[in-house]
């Protein structure tokens, strides 16, 4: 069983790479955020937490993001592997993925991480706004506060990840099919 991290500030093409990835390798895809929005479209008291964080820019408890990691992976002993969409966030969210792996003898093959400017990150939220209707990236302000969490809390992982020999940075904003073509030499 293989364990990837798809990495990178919001936008910058996780879920539309997992997709591809998910089709051509038969991984499990965990995305942090499918799982928070389909508990709040299912109206869960986790949902409810979730939704006034999520809708001002925040990120939710590791708690609640990491028994949710802990659930899709006990629940899916025979998958052949899992990519990790929007997860781990922060250095502590990691560590607690390293462990929950070492406990099961697994760790961290990959982090492939997608790197493009904040200007680019922008645009792609904006317009993603646009086209899926997502209201929690459709305020300019929201947006600049994701930007602003993901330097201060997830981009620490950059070196966290280099550190462990497991860090590969893509240029995210190269054409789509150039992108997906260097992530299936990772892989």
């Amino acid at each position: 069983m293989k364990f990837f991290i798809l990495f990178g500030p919001p936008g910058a093409g996780k879920g539309t790479q997992a997709k591809i990835i998910v089709d051509k390798f038969n991984y499990r895809h965990v995305s942090t955020g499918d799982l928070l929005r389909k508990e709040m479209a299912d109206g869960t008291e986790l949902g409810k937490k979730a939704k006034s964080l999520i809708e001002s820019g925040s990120l939710v408890d590791d708690y609640i993001v990491e028994g949710m990691i802990e659930h899709e992976i006990e629940s899916n002993p025979d998958a052949k592997g899992f990519l990790f969409d929007g997860f781990p966030r922060t250095i502590a969210q990691a560590e607690s993925l390293d462990r929950m792996l070492s406990q099961r003898g697994k760790s961290i093959d990959k982090v492939i991480s997608f790197e493009i400017s904040d200007e680019v990150v922008f645009q792609r939220i904006k317009h993603r706004a646009d086209i899926e209707g997502r209201k929690d990236d459709a305020d300019p302000k929201t947006i600049q506060n994701r930007i602003d969490t993901y330097h201060k809390k997830t981009e620490p992982l950059i070196e966290f990840y280099k550190n462990q020999g497991k860090y590969y940075g893509i240029n995210g904003e190269n054409d789509l099919n150039a992108v997906s073509a260097r992530v299936e030499k990772l892989l």
